[in-house]
């Protein structure tokens, strides 16, 4: 792991070609959260692809919208969701929708980064 970043909603865990996010308990994630995620990876993966995990750990909501604006970072290949929970996983079936690149919905987190080097092998 290269850096953990804590924000008031959020907590990402850089690695070299992924990000893994536990989002807080109860929180509503709008577009404007998405300026936090365009800032970080302009940051730290400027010049090479990435995926982003979401580990779904605690209970919270996405505005599927967020999803066509975070669709259009360039180097960002793949989205994957992990959780063992039913309805977010439910809810992640239907955010897939809105999203135009690689989404994957694991129930293990070393899955998801299994897939991610995969998917960056590409």
């Amino acid at each position: 792991m290269k850096e953990v970043l804590t924000f008031d909603f959020c907590k990402m865990s850089i690695y070299d070609h992924y990000l893994i996010v536990v989002i807080n308990e109860g929180i509503d994630i709008t577009p404007s959260h998405n300026d936090v995620l365009v800032e970080v990876t302009e940051k730290h993966f400027a010049d090479r692809p990435f995926v982003y995990i979401t580990h779904r750990v605690n209970s919270y909501s996405v505005d599927p919208q967020i999803y066509f604006e975070t669709s259009k970072i360039e180097n960002l290949k793949g989205f994957a969701v992990v959780s063992s929970n039913y309805k977010a996983k439910v809810n992640a079936k239907i955010e897939q929708m809105f999203f135009k690149k690689p989404f994957q919905i694991f129930t293990e987190l070393d899955e998801a980064v299994s897939w991610a080097g995969d998917l960056l092998k590409k």
